[in-house]
């Protein structure tokens, strides 16, 4: 599937016109084909599908943008790299960043360019004549892809535009939808989703959606909307399909030979192609990889003092390990960690041990590290988000034995009595370094204590594009504060 989908990027497809916010909300593939020539076979469809899944690891995705603003922002990360490298990036630290910051405008343009062909494929796939079977699938990966999406970017914006079809989205491009209607439909999308697609996926189709993925962000969606039966219900979904489970090694979740394995839902497949840069175009690991002598990357958003003491106070050694790699240290993989003597914001040097690629892995000629997929949604989120969701019920003992199933995986003592903030804080350690603390933080009403210089009533979400303002001329306001 990794090949497949690497090589889809070479796939062209129709971009919708949408007037002036075309620049956000279309797709501009190369050598676009005409719309008398595309999606009018069975295998158009499975094309426009696959690109969806192809473009999930381009920059805008999984680049500067997804880490600085969703983990850089939290307690877990600092910018990192060589000092003043970058140096834009310690605006998200402080929050002082404004509406006309690149990265913002990343993070919108990208998810709403894949949108645009989610929605090509909802719209455009049922007129094809094809195997009714196939179709439904196509549009459910569509509608589980396009609430992924959605999911992103209400998080960071609140009210945004919410186009769900090619003929409505001149209209939807240039107006808010409420918050709480784009929830409403990221969730019937994940139902609808759930309802068609496969209970799972192997060999060349690995990697791609299931009726458990989309079961696992209903749980989260739910989680975010502090609907805890749902929540459960979803959860428990999952839990008793008896089709996951958590890897007995920590360090080994991260790994290449372990993607799409036990404990993943889903994740951003990657793929390094020898001779071929731009098929191996995943930047998610190089960004953080090792910086200098001995090193395959650049080093930016690196582990922070405050993550490793959290990790040191709750006594959690093998977490800790596998998430931050200390110069001078050698991995499991046999990796010396050689670096820098300097990086910003540290006194000791270490990164990101899990976007690291082993050496062993690397090819040369492409992107560091771009055979190393990006974890989205782990079988422990989901034991999380059920032993919060019960807790909240009241339920101690059953928040307490999802809590200690992702204890006990990292030697752990079991906590019988768990508090919400132990959740919490299990949540943290178990997730760093995986773009969620900073929604966490937001979501449980902490950021304003935690985080120095973010502003309650104001920093809870990122500014609006000022150049999409510009060019809707006013029909899309600015979030408060901004």
């Amino acid at each position: 599937m990794k090949k497949n989908l690497a090589k889809a990027l070479y796939i062209t497809l129709l971009s919708t016109s949408l007037v002036s916010c075309q620049e956000y909300l279309d797709n501009n593939n190369e050598g676009k084909i005409p719309p008398v020539e595309f999606y009018k076979t069975q295998e158009d469809a499975f094309k426009g599908v696959v690109s969806i899944y192809a473009q999930m690891r381009k920059w805008e995705m999984v680049g500067f943008n997804y880490m600085i603003m969703l983990e850089i922002t939290s307690d877990n990360a600092l910018k990192g790299s060589a000092p003043g490298d970058a140096a834009f990036i310690n605006s998200y630290k402080n929050f002082s960043f404004t509406a006309n910051e690149g990265q913002i405008n990343d993070f919108w343009k990208g998810r709403y360019q894949l949108i645009n062909l989610c929605n090509q494929v909802i719209s455009n796939v049922p007129a094809i004549p094809m195997n009714d079977g196939l179709k439904a699938r196509y549009i459910a990966e569509a509608k589980f892809c396009r609430a992924t999406f959605y999911f992103d970017l209400v998080r960071a914006f609140g009210d945004v535009p919410m186009p769900t079809s090619i003929e409505n989205a001149q209209a939807e491009a240039l107006k808010k939808t409420s918050k709480a209607d784009v929830y409403a439909q990221i969730v019937k999308d994940l139902e609808d989703a759930a309802a068609v697609l496969p209970a799972s996926t192997t060999g060349s189709e690995a990697g791609r959606a299931t009726k458990y993925a989309a079961h696992g962000y209903l749980a989260k969606v739910y989680l975010y909307l502090k609907n805890w039966d749902k929540a459960i219900e979803n959860t428990q979904t999952v839990i008793s399909s008896g089709k996951y489970g958590l890897e007995p090694d920590f360090y080994q979740v991260f790994r290449v030979e372990k993607e799409n394995g036990m404990e993943s839902l889903f994740e951003v497949q990657a793929s390094a192609v020898a001779g071929s840069g731009d098929l191996s175009n995943c930047q998610y690991s190089q960004i953080q990889g090792i910086r200098g002598t001995g090193g395959f990357g650049w080093g930016f958003c690196i582990p922070s003092d405050n993550l490793a003491k959290a990790f040191d106070d709750a006594g959690d050694a093998i977490r800790k390990k596998a998430t931050i790699l200390y110069k001078g240290e050698t991995t499991p993989d046999g990796d010396l960690v050689q670096g820098v003597d300097v990086l910003e914001g540290v006194t000791v040097p270490r990164y990101n041990g899990k976007s690291y690629c082993p050496k062993s892995k690397q090819v040369n000629g492409v992107n560091e590290g771009s055979e190393q997929n990006v974890r989205k949604l782990r079988y422990a989120e989901v034991l999380l988000i059920d032993a919060e969701a019960k807790l909240n019920k009241g339920d101690v003992s059953g928040a307490a034995t999802s809590l200690n199933l992702v204890r006990s995986r990292v030697k752990l003592a079991a906590n019988n009595a768990p508090t919400m903030q132990d959740i919490w804080n299990e949540r943290r350690l178990e997730l760093a370094m995986e773009e969620d603390r900073f929604f966490d933080l937001v979501r449980i009403g902490q950021a304003p204590t935690v985080l120095q210089g973010f502003a309650a009533g104001k920093n809870e979400v990122f500014p609006i594009p000022q150049s999409l303002i510009d060019i809707s001329q006013g029909s899309i306001k600015q979030n408060p504060g901004y």
